[in-house]
Order: structure tokens, then sequence, then C-alpha cells
């Protein structure tokens, strides 16, 4: 035995050979058969209602968040413009996006972890591309009805009846891709300005581009390609393969408990007839998005969706034989109930890896958002204006300064100077004066120009003729005071930078 309690090499390639998943080829017959357009039947279960869940709630989110407000602009607003991302109170600018990094790969971490664990569920539930295509389905059937309804019309000759019907279901399909390509620009423009635009007919032409191409893209990929995109284009389908191993869950049939299928009267059993449970109604078949048969095995089309199961189930409940037949189950757990899936996933060292790093990251991200400033500032000495010697002998330099107040609402400013003599000895607080009141307006970027005076008396203790290192410090206030550069009282947000001073 090894240090892990595993067998020898030896004795594990003796040992009963483990069952592997069935690929079977598929006889295409003598040539390429025409491809034939997948109508799928609408199906009621648990799988079906927990995508029907989920396509409700991203699409809330994406066609509702633009239109909440949120003071006097949207909850969240891409504003390219400007060079701001407004979330709800927060105010993020472009040196904020390790923010946005940070959770692109959160979501990819968590995307892979969610693979190994379940496999494809989410291709089969979240995916905007299978939300998109259950949204258009759920239209062909609301206007062309079930299935045997929708393949009576293929057959059916065309006349007045069959116009009207395909006529409606086009026309709610660009209506909706019209309206998606609108709710993406709406993230980046506000909707109500954007709508005003769309019926003035003055969109400029980016927004008018991207109207349009997302519209496109939405119609062509839901409405025409459908599961082409998940077979052929999606790359994550290409390389999922690669993160399942044989405990992760995936849909499967039961081949033993199902085998010989064959049909059979309902109230029989089917031991007592030879057969296996399965009773060859091919509905799982029916209802499958991607017009695959799971019981050939897993195959890489399968999204993961679940309806197989929610069609067998209904099947098996006629019968009153028990479910399960399809269900989703890892490889471990073929011949057996197995431990359940979060024993299964918990226990395994890759899922465990995922969900540390996944934590880690997590706590990382929320550091760093609390640690994000609210107020920074930079300065610039002005090079086209020198130091220059006032009437009363004090040294005065120029700076241009550049505060971005991150908030939203508009902060007061304190500035004040701090140089540090050369050699030591006590900091020397100079005083700053601008063309007015300082302000920062909320959640922008503003650039006034202040001076920083150095008395008389002060220039004794500096030489001349030298470039000296200065700490400049931004102190925000309430309404209710300056900020004293304590943190009591009204004291806001603090920012720091240092600059030059020049002496003649």
């Amino acid at each position: 035995m090894s240090a892990h309690g595993d067998p020898p090499v030896a004795d594990r390639r003796s040992a009963a050979p483990r069952r592997v998943l069935p690929i079977l080829p598929v006889d295409g017959g003598p040539g390429i058969a025409p491809a034939v357009r997948i109508q799928a039947r609408s199906v009621r279960g648990v799988f079906a209602r927990w995508r029907l869940a989920l396509i409700v709630l991203t699409q809330l989110v994406f066609y509702g968040l633009p239109w909440l407000p949120w003071g006097d602009r949207p909850a969240v607003w891409f504003d390219l413009d400007g060079g701001r991302f407004f979330l709800f109170d927060a105010v993020l600018f472009p040196p904020d996006l390790i923010h946005l990094t940070g959770l692109l790969v959160f979501s990819a971490l968590l995307l892979f972890c969610a693979t190994a664990v379940a496999g494809r569920v989410w291709c089969g539930f979240a995916c905007p591309q299978t939300v998109y295509t259950a949204m258009f389905m759920g239209i062909e059937r609301w206007t062309e009805g079930d299935r045997l309804a929708r393949l009576r019309l293929d057959a059916a000759p065309w006349g007045l009846a069959k116009i009207a019907r395909r006529g409606s279901r086009q026309a709610l399909w660009l209506a909706l891709s019209l309206w998606t390509g609108f709710s993406l620009v709406a993230w980046f423009t506000p909707p109500q300005d954007l709508a005003a635009a769309v019926v003035a007919g003055t969109t400029g032409p980016w927004e008018t581009f991207w109207c349009l191409f997302y519209a496109g893209a939405t119609y062509g990929h839901a409405g025409l390609l459908r599961e082409k995109v998940c077979q052929h284009a999606c790359p994550y389908g290409r390389f999922q393969g690669a993160m399942l191993d044989r405990e992760t869950w995936v849909v499967g049939y039961d081949r033993g408990r199902g085998e010989p299928r064959g049909a059979r009267p309902r109230g029989s059993v089917a031991s007592a007839r030879g057969q296996g449970d399965c009773v060859d109604c091919t509905l799982c078949v029916q209802v499958c998005p991607v017009g695959i048969d799971i019981r050939d095995g897993l195959q890489a089309a399968c999204i993961s969706c679940g309806l197989c199961i929610d069609a067998c189930n209904g099947v098996m409940d006629k019968l009153g034989a028990p479910r399960g037949l399809l269900r989703f189950g890892s490889f471990q757990g073929e011949t057996g109930p197995g431990d359940g899936l979060w024993r299964t996933a918990l226990r395994r060292r890759r899922v465990q890896l995922y969900a540390l790093t996944l934590c880690g990251l997590a706590l990382a991200m929320i550091g760093f958002w609390q640690q994000r400033p609210l107020l920074r500032v930079e300065a610039i000495r002005d090079r086209g204006v020198m130091s220059r010697q006032l009437d009363d002998g004090s040294v005065e330099n120029v700076y241009r300064l550049r505060v971005l107040n991150a908030t939203a609402r508009d902060l007061p400013l304190h500035l004040s100077a701090v140089l540090q003599p050369p050699g030591g000895g006590e900091p020397l607080r100079l005083t700053v004066h601008g063309t007015g009141p300082l302000r920062a307006p909320a959640a922008s970027i503003s650039a006034p120009v202040v001076t920083v005076r150095v008395p008389a008396e002060a220039l004794a203790r500096l030489p001349s003729r030298s470039v000296l290192p200065l700490q400049l410090r931004i102190d925000a206030a309430d309404e209710a005071g300056v900020a004293d550069g304590s943190d009591v009282g009204g004291a806001g947000p603090v920012a720091r930078t240092d600059s030059t001073l020049l002496l003649p």
C-alpha cells in the first residue's frame, strides 16, 4: 500500500476495469443528411422551473438595472465620455479597473469550479446564448404552438394562416432583438436620454451602430443559429471536457436499469416482461434544445439543462416506476445512488483548491475595495511660471492640480503644504492660495491652479537656488465645515501627493 492508502500500481492494473463513458459513433448513412431544424417540445419540471427563474433573474438585471434611478442618474452607468463608472454610490475611474479585473478573474474561476462540480450547468441555465434562445423559442411556441403544431406548420403549404403565424413570430423576434440592442446601449447612455434621441432620430453614429449590431447578433444567434453556436462556435464547449472527471455530476442514462428498452402497457412490471424501465418514448430527445439522444451517452453537445430529466421523470410517474432513469450523477455513482452532489464535490482536491482560491480572491477584492481612495490628487509645478519673489520677500510657486473625487457629492477642499528643510529640523507649514474656494465636484476630475507661498522669515532656513521636496495634502469636508487635517467632526477623505519647490 502507498502512503495514501492506495494499492500498488500493479494491483491497480490487475483490478477490474472501470466503467467508462460510452462514446458511440453515429451512423450518417451513405451521405450527409440535410440539416433539420430542431423543434423542441415544452416540458414542466424542476429543471424547467430553474431555467425559467434564471432567465427572469438575468433579464431583470440586464433590461431593468439601467432604468433604476439613483439620485439624478442611473444606478449603474458606464459613462465612457466622462471616463467614469457609476455603481450605486460608488464611482470608479480608469485607475480602478483593477477591481474589474479581479471580478473577471473571480468569475472565470467560479465558472471552472462549477464545471468541475456539475459539468456545463452554466451553459444549460445562465449562458446568454441559452437564455436568449429559450426566450426566442418561447415566442415561437406562443405564436406557432408546441412541437407537433410547429411540425405540421412546417409541412403545410404557404397560405394566409402560415404567413400570419410566421410573420408574427418574426416581428416579435425583431422587436425583442431591437429592445436587447437598446438595453445594451442603455448601460452606456442614460436610457431616458437614449429613448428621447431614438424618438427624435438624433442618436449618435456609435449608439446607432451598437444598437443595430447587438440586435442583429441577438437575432442571428438566438433565432437562426441556436444550438449550432453551442456545438460549433462556443470555445467553452470545446475545452470544458478537460475539466470533467469521474466525480463530476453530469446528465446520464442508467443503462443497466433502462435496457432493453421497449413499449409496454401502463401498470405492467418491466422486469416481468424481460424489459428495462425505458419505454422508448423519445420524449427525452423531443425536449432537448440541442437535439441529442442522451441515451447514447454523454456528448459534447449536451448543455446539462436537465430538461430530458424532467421529461423522463414525468413518464416514470405515469408508469408508476421510480424516478432517476435519467438523472444528474457522477460516473462513480453509475452503479449506485452515490454520495450526493455536495459531499462528492467537497471531498475532491480540485474543488477544494478552487474553493480556497475563490475565498482568498474574494477576501483580497473586499480588502482592496475597502482601501480604495475616495479622493486623489496629483500636483505638477507649472514649468512655464518659475518661482517668483513677491514684494514682501516671500517666494511663490504655481502648481496645477488634478483632483479626482470618487464620491457622489461635492467636496469643499482644504489644501496644506509641508516642506522638509534639508538637513532635518522642524517641517515648515506653508500657505496655499487658490483663485477662490477649492471644491471638488461630485464624481469628476477637476484641475485647479494654486500657489504655495514660502514666507520671508522661513527663507533663511532654506538654501537659495535649490529644488526641495514638497508634500501637498488635501482634506475634504462636508458642508458643515472645512476639515482642519484631523479625522473628526466633518472631515472627509484625505489625499496626499509629492512635488517639488523651486527657490530663486
